[in-house]
């Protein structure tokens, strides 16, 4: 019963965040989107719909079938406990009581909680939609390869002289970007135009010194999302690393 409750109490959380999404914007200059707009609808229903069927479940579990009373004229047995069957009748197999109605409300239990896991996904596209729109996002990405010649421990990133991020890595983050993974390290909006980005690396180098090194890329912001990623690699023949900004036109 906690866990349902615990359903009912995010589906609830949910709707709210749908209704705050699906609410009109204020007026302002710049063009609504509408197919923002009713995708934020659309959520906020489909919360609304879990949550009158998590309601429905509980009242099914709260509420316990009633036994059923023996068939007029059946003989009762002296002695015999009551809701026995009469001797010689004969003896069907049934379920306890309640079980069916068990069985099914754990199955439709778990098909809340699935469609609580997708709803909580389509919350997150939108939240990044509305958040931040394509005309105005930019996103930084950090890959490594080898790693031979540095260890990462940090890295502070900057756009316009504002530094936007300073992200301390764990030994386990280092190790999936070690073996191919790309992490998104920023995801913010800019206005169309020129932009600085300068990127500070800190971590171990060869020798196990402190290193820190930084590297920076001017680009131009133009309508549509902007990528751009922090690329460290190893440099065999200077027995250093280098670090890059490719821009993903």
């Amino acid at each position: 019963m906690q866990m349902k409750n615990k359903i009912l109490a995010m589906v609830v959380g949910m709707a709210c965040s749908c209704a705050a999404f699906a609410a009109p914007p204020p007026q302002s200059s710049a063009p609504s989107s509408a197919p923002t707009s009713a995708a934020a609808a659309a959520a906020a229903a489909k919360a609304k719909a879990i949550g009158a069927q998590v309601e429905a479940a509980l009242a099914g579990a709260d509420s316990g079938a009633p036994a059923s009373p023996p068939a007029p004229g059946s003989p009762a047995v002296a002695g015999a406990p009551a809701g026995a069957a009469p001797a010689g009748s004969p003896v069907t197999a049934t379920a306890p009581p309640g079980a069916a109605d068990t069985r099914s409300l754990d199955e439709d239990t778990q098909q809340l909680k699935k469609d609580v896991v997708d709803l909580n996904r389509d919350l997150f596209v939108l939240e990044e939609e509305l958040l931040f729109p394509a005309n105005t996002q930019v996103a930084v990405y950090v890959s490594m390869d080898v790693g031979e010649f540095f260890a990462l421990d940090s890295i502070t990133l900057k756009i316009d002289n504002k530094e936007v991020t300073n992200y301390l890595y764990t030994p386990r983050e280092v190790d999936a970007l070690l073996k191919g993974g790309v992490q998104r390290l920023y995801l913010g909006n800019l206005k169309v135009g020129n932009h600085e980005l300068v990127a500070f690396f800190s971590g171990k180098g060869p020798d196990n010194r402190d290193y820190r090194r930084g590297a920076s890329l001017k680009f131009d912001k133009s309508i549509g999302a902007k990528y751009l990623e922090l690329k460290i690699e190893d440099r065999q023949r200077k027995m250093q690393p280098e670090f890059e900004i490719k821009d993903w036109e």
